[in-house]
């Protein structure tokens, strides 16, 4: 976790940036991860490789959905939370006729990290997203 904390003027409360290696480096002005009291937000992660940022397993959203979710899971750690601490997804697909795809990698992910049976939350939609080669993209809200 970044050890750069802004104080909250009203609130007192620190908000920290979250940064790890082990998930792709954020390409525009935003945080991997921003974390603020017991919440910490995951920035929408996509089917990148964290070593090289290229986009891999073009056109299958199972395995693209397998890699976005493990990126979401090492910026989960670098901030000190699991999947388990996952309160709500959002995922965003491109195409309708892959959520069933998504869906299955999605709850294999969730299954094998939620040891305690109790599922996050999530919401699905569909989009636009910034690269074409994304079939899908997820973020995730945790409380620590």
């Amino acid at each position: 976790m970044s050890e750069t904390p802004e104080q909250h003027p009203a609130t007192g409360t620190a908000k920290t940036a979250v940064r790890t290696e082990d998930a792709p480096a954020p390409a525009w002005n935003f945080s991997q991860g921003l974390r603020k009291g017991p919440l910490l937000q995951v920035s929408g992660q996509g089917p990148q490789d964290p070593a090289t940022g290229a986009y891999v397993h073009e056109g299958d959203v199972h395995a693209q959905t397998a890699r976005t979710l493990e990126n979401v899971r090492a910026v989960l750690a670098a901030g000190g939370a699991g999947v388990e601490d996952v309160l709500m997804f959002r995922v965003y697909l491109t195409r309708r006729e892959d959520f069933a795809a998504m869906n299955e990698a999605y709850g294999a992910f969730v299954r094998a990290h939620c040891p305690s049976g109790v599922l996050p939350c999530r919401t699905t939609v569909f989009v636009e997203l910034p690269r074409p080669e994304m079939l899908v993209e997820i973020d995730a809200l945790a409380a620590v």
